[in-house]
């Protein structure tokens, strides 16, 4: 079976993130071997799933190593032969004094990188208090990092290679409907009302780029959102709108799901 790659990569939001999956799943139809691809961002995965999850026979299955991974591997395999296949996803422990130098994820990953691991290699990366973070990491990665030491600004830092049940991982937020009433449909209005925060608080989020809508960073809190639409915050979870309709007040009674 030959895949139709010019029509799957069409307009395209991310094609040369699809352009390796396509590579990878004629690789499966041809040696009718499951295969991983590397962690891959939240909307890429978004886009491949929706355009390939049509080819007839191929089925792809996500894994980021925890039930809210951001960063998640697709495996490919023929839709005929179903597998139990364990995700090659490792913990990783990164040790660090940081009670004087508060750190963040991005720190965090940008270390790693300096540190010679691959962005394909790197899953989820969290803070956990003063001494460091924890993430998940490809077998390659945990190879080049078991016991590597190196430094985050002027903090040394540590990596250990652990199993993934080690960890500490990252909370997870039950679903939970919300129904507020705003004067619009603004991203500070409705990220204040779904997430809890002040406006001001909204904005100072957004100034750090820790505020994100369909994945993208917020440049303005003014920007209306349409039905659909997500805003994602760190370490805050996701709101999606579900509905948003003009009351007789000429307000807007919005309906959220938080996740």
């Amino acid at each position: 079976m030959r895949l139709p790659r010019e029509d799957l990569l069409t307009k395209a939001r991310h094609p040369e993130g699809l352009a390796v999956l396509l590579d990878l799943a004629e690789q499966v139809l041809r040696t009718w071997q499951p295969s991983w691809s590397p962690f891959l961002d939240a909307p890429l995965q978004e886009e491949a799933l929706e355009r390939l999850s049509d080819l007839s026979e191929l089925a792809w299955h996500r894994d980021g190593g925890h039930p809210g991974a951001e960063r998640c591997r697709l495996l490919c395999h023929r839709r005929d032969q179903p597998v139990e296949s364990t995700p090659p996803i490792q913990g990783l422990l990164i040790e660090g004094n940081f009670l004087f130098d508060p750190l963040t994820p991005e720190d965090l990953r940008s270390a790693l990188h300096n540190m010679g691991a691959q962005p394909e290699d790197l899953g989820d990366l969290w803070v956990r208090g003063d001494r460091g973070g924890q993430g998940l990491i490809s077998p390659d990665a945990a190879e080049l990092l078991q016991g590597r030491r190196g430094r985050l600004r002027d903090v040394e830092i540590h990596c250990d290679v652990v199993e993934i049940t080690q960890l500490q991982l990252p909370a997870q937020r039950n679903p939970k409907q919300l129904t507020t009433v705003e004067a619009s449909c603004r991203i500070d209005a409705i990220a204040s009302a779904g997430f809890g925060l002040s406006r001001s608080k909204v904005v100072s989020q957004i100034k750090a780029g820790r505020l994100r809508l369909n994945w993208e960073p917020v440049r303005q809190g003014s920007r209306e959102l349409k039905v659909g639409d997500r805003l994602q915050l760190q370490d805050r979870g996701c709101l999606e709108l579900l509905s948003c309709t003009l009351t007789k007040r000429e307000r807007w009674r919005i309906e959220l799901m938080r996740r």
